[in-house]
Order: structure tokens, then C-alpha cells, then sequence
């Protein structure tokens, strides 16, 4: 985790996004969780790096990152 990724968006501007977390889903598949401090976005890549195509599965995935980030929080208090 901590890996920058720069994307570069259709007008040409380049935002840095970090590795914010992991996420696997019951296929095995993994995903990356990357949020852009300038943005304030997160986006979710595949495994190679690549923006996830499918919104409602990025969405989810998210869901999934946020739902976690949660009990983690709760269970470090």
C-alpha cells in the first residue's frame, strides 16, 4: 500500500491517487482502493493497475473498503 498512481483525466490534468487499501472479493479477484487528496475521489483499480470500467462494481468495492475502514476503526477504540 502507499503505491501514487497518476491519472491523467480527459483534459489533460494529472492527479496523483495513493493506495489506500486492499480489497478481495469471493472470487479471489483483488482490487486496489486509491484516493486523490487534491480530488477528494476515490477510484478503484484492478489487480494491474487498470480503472475499473464497471461503476456499479467499483461502488461496491468501495462499499465494501468503507464498511471494513469501519470495524477496523471500532475495533482499534
Amino acid at each position: 500500500m502507499r503505491d501514487v498512481l497518476i491519472i491523467e483525466t480527459m483534459d489533460g490534468k494529472q492527479l496523483e491517487f495513493e493506495v489506500v487499501g486492499l480489497v478481495e472479493d469471493e472470487d479471489h479477484n483483488e482490487y486496489a482502493v486509491c484516493y486523490s487528496e487534491k480530488a477528494d475521489e476515490f477510484v478503484v483499480t484492478d489487480s494491474a493497475g487498470t480503472l475499473l470500467g464497471d461503476d456499479g462494481l467499483a461502488q461496491e468495492i468501495l462499499d465494501d473498503f468503507f464498511v471494513l475502514a469501519d470495524e477496523s476503526q471500532a475495533d482499534a477504540e
